[in-house]
């Protein structure tokens, strides 16, 4: 196991932020993770695990204490059946599964990251999430110092969320597994209007897998959401705030905010979401409260290609992509008083 001491962590992350850590370890089996974790929580010492880094924004000051970055391998396809570790790239497993003519899992292509932390996210895109199809999550739980095996029923799974991301501080993402659907080689239902419409056909049509994941790559990439190393808005974290879930009445607040601030004929996006409530998109109240695609005049700015991507145009601080965030919050706030929550977590940091 690698072990580098007062390692810079922002090269780990897609935003390219961050200060060092006092200790980095790499871990390339989940022996090694195991036994990572268990070190530091044996010796108090404050632990923070890294995947593919898509999810992070880390404090200028950096973490004072061990890191983990999860470097494993593992692709076992049979059948229908798809174990990945922790740290295999995810996009590249979709292309994989993509290739095996399996379906469940192709407008997932393109997100940056690890496979360990989607179901931690419960990641989601273009009318899927992953929760549809894992089955199981093999994790080392710190409470209990022992690997265990959790069901899909077991993880909470809800959008953008799930008992791993509730409990942080317990469990360890060592491997995932899918029960995908063998289609002859068609993708799922496009459940995904937009994707739909760019592929000519009707939404819940199957289309050729291998089509949907290109069409989907193609949709990301105009959003500046598939990474590119010389292109400054795909150094961000993608979709920096989730889209709000309302209650009824937040919902009714929310309309009547519209149409005092924009008329009465504007109708915002509204989806219907669990226990009666409604989703709208973050997207849209960020460009409705005055924050363009390009906003922002420092190194932290708006993506020039989507709204909802917060980004570093090459010599940000951590403090300036805080700040945008904080100005973005408060302006949405203040227009149609509804609340954003960042989607990335935040090490050392808070909004």
């Amino acid at each position: 196991m690698q072990e580098l001491h007062d390692a810079p962590l922002a090269p780990l992350t897609t935003f390219r932020l961050g200060g060092p850590a006092t200790r980095l370890l790499t871990a390339t089996t989940d022996a090694e993770v195991v036994a990572a974790v268990a070190e530091a929580d044996a010796s108090g010492t404050p632990l923070l695990v890294i995947g593919g880094g898509s999810n992070l924004v880390i404090g200028d000051k950096g973490f004072d204490g061990t890191a983990l970055r999860i470097a494993t391998r593992g692709f076992t396809l049979s059948g229908t059946s798809l174990e990945l570790a922790a740290g295999e790239v995810w996009t590249d497993a979709v292309a994989r599964t993509v290739e095996a003519g399996l379906a469940g899992i192709e407008c997932l292509a393109g997100i940056p990251g690890s496979a360990g932390a989607t179901p931690i996210q419960n990641v989601g895109a273009y009318g899927q999430e992953v929760s549809s199809t894992i089955t199981e999550v093999v994790a080392y739980d710190r409470h209990t110092r022992e690997t265990v095996t959790l069901p899909n029923a077991e993880c909470s799974f809800s959008y953008r969320h799930s008992r791993f991301k509730a409990e942080p501080d317990r469990f360890v993402v060592l491997r995932v597994r899918f029960a995908l659907e063998e289609a002859g080689g068609l993708s799922a239902p496009l459940a995904y209007p937009e994707t739909a419409r760019a592929m000519g056909v009707e939404q819940g049509e199957r289309v050729a897998a291998s089509a949907a994941r290109e069409t989907v790559l193609k949709l990301r990439a105009g959003k500046g959401m598939v990474l590119e190393p010389g292109d400054h808005d795909t150094w961000s974290a993608g979709s920096f705030f989730t889209n709000p879930i309302l209650d009824e009445a937040a919902f009714q607040d929310f309309l009547a905010r519209v149409h005092e601030r924009l008329g009465p004929d504007v109708t915002p996006p509204a989806f219907p979401a669990e226990d009666g409530r409604t989703k709208t998109s973050a997207a849209w109240l960020i460009d409705r409260a005055g924050f363009t695609k390009g906003y922002g005049s420092g190194p932290a700015r708006i993506s020039t290609k989507h709204t909802l991507a917060l980004t570093n145009r090459g010599q940000a601080t951590t403090e300036d992509l805080l700040a945008l965030a904080r100005e973005v919050v408060a302006g949405v706030h203040a227009a149609f008083g509804v609340t954003l929550v960042n989607e990335p977590v935040t090490v050392g940091v808070a909004l």
